[in-house]
């Protein structure tokens, strides 16, 4: 048997989190679990992700990237089952807070991942690392923020994501130097009075950039 299973990851409160859930099927139902299904045999893996993503998000056109194929013979104790693992990047806000209560999915911060269901760690930590890799030379970040931000929530976005702090200024130079990241007219006041300059990717520039390449 063939199936998906999806690492979705969102950005609230200056952490990277995943998007888990009580397992409610045997084996292991009540386990802590990632959301998945299994490929229907008129579509391909992709589809039954991107079918299986819609269904617990509401949302299309999600990024989405493939982690890898996870076939260990006992890697399921039920029946011997194979999974494509996918990661996919939203922005929380976005997210059906109806859906969310509906499936009992809960946001949780990537350093405190419980015990998962079969080998779905090995899964999350896998798409950590590619992600990580990723950030560095292509904008995936921005699916993780609203269209709008300050540079300060781009700078924890990265640290969230590379798990450590990033010096301010060398952070800022480098923003510099991207032409797609675009200083808008309007200020963001949440935390002060004089506020924060809001930006935003502009993926028009990126794509025309002969540098860049998505």
């Amino acid at each position: 048997m063939v199936s998906v299973d999806c690492i979705i990851f969102g950005f609230d409160q200056n952490k990277l989190k995943v998007l888990i859930g009580r397992r409610q099927m045997d084996p292991g139902r009540g386990e802590w679990s990632l959301y998945g299904g299994f490929v229907g045999a008129d579509e391909s893996v992709n589809d039954a992700a991107a079918r299986t993503l819609y269904e617990l998000t509401g949302m299309r056109h999600v990024y989405m990237q493939q982690v890898g194929t996870f076939g260990d013979v006992n890697r399921d104790p039920g029946e011997r089952v194979i999974s494509v693992a996918y990661y996919a990047l939203i922005n929380v806000g976005d997210y059906d807070e109806r859906l969310m209560h509906e499936y009992g999915a809960e946001w949780v911060d990537v350093s405190f991942i419980p015990l998962l269901y079969s080998d779905h760690n090995t899964m999350v930590q896998k798409a950590i690392e590619i992600m990580r890799q990723k950030i560095r030379t292509k904008p995936i970040g921005f699916r993780l923020l609203p269209p709008l931000f300050t540079l300060t929530q781009l700078q924890h976005l990265h640290e969230a994501v590379q798990g450590g702090e990033i010096d301010k200024r060398n952070f800022r130079k480098r923003i510099k130097e991207m032409g797609y990241i675009e200083k808008t007219e309007l200020v963001d006041k949440t935390h002060s009075r004089r506020g924060a300059a809001l930006y935003r990717f502009n993926k028009k520039a990126y794509n025309e950039d002969p540098n860049f390449k998505l």
